[in-house]
């Protein structure tokens, strides 16, 4: 059986995306050519690698298999571009990073900016995710690198501080619980929220606790932004949970009070996380430098084991 680059790259597209054609669309391909590929491939090996259904695919035994491989082959072909950039201006890296909603909205943006600054021939490929997929996606080869919250199951991957982060709640300055110093969840739970959409991982942590709790949050919009979250519990509309770093930068603009939250779990640290950085490929590895040189707090990497 022969399977080239670009019958792998869209085989780990498809399997990333959920469905052919989502696969298709990452590949730049047309969805007839893609299910042509993925059924040369099929007819090739003589299994099946996708199960079709209607709400996408799913892979087969032999699909993790060839995904498995596929990871490998190409993340060599990604040490193989970063080596060869160092001699030719015309090759471009490329580096996965997923991360947590608080360190994509608050510690990333300009350390990110610069590193692209820098390194004009490295592009970056982020996604949004909770810190338990982030950490699935490392140990599968889905991503690079990761930065998520240290409260997430980490085990067996090579973890780094990066930033302190703490998560408050904002109020408008005439609600009842602005002139309180601190308020655990279980307190404000009832309140009107101001929510991240649905989708994003801060919306997946809140939504957890309040279960914990026997609730569900009652709320009046969803937004994708921090700071249009601050800008509307500013003008009264409800109360949010946000990362400690966006309260202060939009307190005084939005014209929010700030709650401390008593919980054990909105008092995290956001660390880096890698499978092993001596393998990662080099534009990786020049950005988990890089990440590094603008960590908030020091220590030497850990590989992370479950107590």
């Amino acid at each position: 059986m022969r399977f080239d680059l670009t019958d792998l790259q869209l085989f780990l597209h498809i399997r990333d995306a959920g469905s052919i054609t989502g696969g298709a669309r990452r590949s730049h391909m047309t969805l007839a050519s893609a299910s042509e590929r993925i059924r040369g491939m099929e007819d090739a090996l003589g299994e099946p690698l996708l199960i079709r259904n209607r709400r996408g695919v799913v892979e087969t035994p032999a699909g993790r298999t060839l995904a498995h491989h596929a990871r490998l082959v190409t993340q060599q072909i990604e040490h193989l571009k970063g080596e060869l950039g160092q001699y030719g201006k015309g090759v471009r890296g490329h580096v996965r990073l997923r991360s947590n909603a608080a360190a994509l909205s608050e510690h990333l943006p300009e350390v990110l900016a610069d590193f692209l600054v820098w390194h004009p021939l490295v592009s970056l490929d982020i996604h949004e995710h909770t810190s338990a997929d982030i950490a699935h996606g490392v140990r599968t080869g889905m991503c690079d690198i990761g930065v998520a919250s240290d409260a997430a199951d980490l085990q067996g991957l090579v973890v780094m501080p990066f930033q302190a982060d703490q998560l408050v709640l904002i109020v408008p300055k005439d609600h009842p619980l602005a002139g309180r110093a601190s308020a655990s969840f279980v307190d404000v739970i009832d309140e009107d929220f101001i929510g991240q959409a649905e989708q994003g991982a801060m919306a997946a942590l809140l939504t957890h606790h309040a279960r914990l709790a026997g609730k569900t949050l009652a709320y009046r919009v969803r937004l994708g932004s921090m700071d249009a979250i601050c800008r509307m519990v500013g003008r009264g509309a409800g109360v949010a949970v946000v990362p400690v770093a966006a309260a202060r930068r939009m307190g005084r603009a939005a014209g929010i009070g700030r709650v401390r939250l008593t919980d054990a779990w909105t008092h995290r640290q956001v660390v880096l996380c890698v499978r092993d950085p001596d393998h990662l490929p080099l534009p990786a590895r020049q950005l988990l430098d890089h990440l590094l040189a603008h960590a908030g707090q020091g220590g030497a990497p850990t590989r992370a084991t479950r107590a």
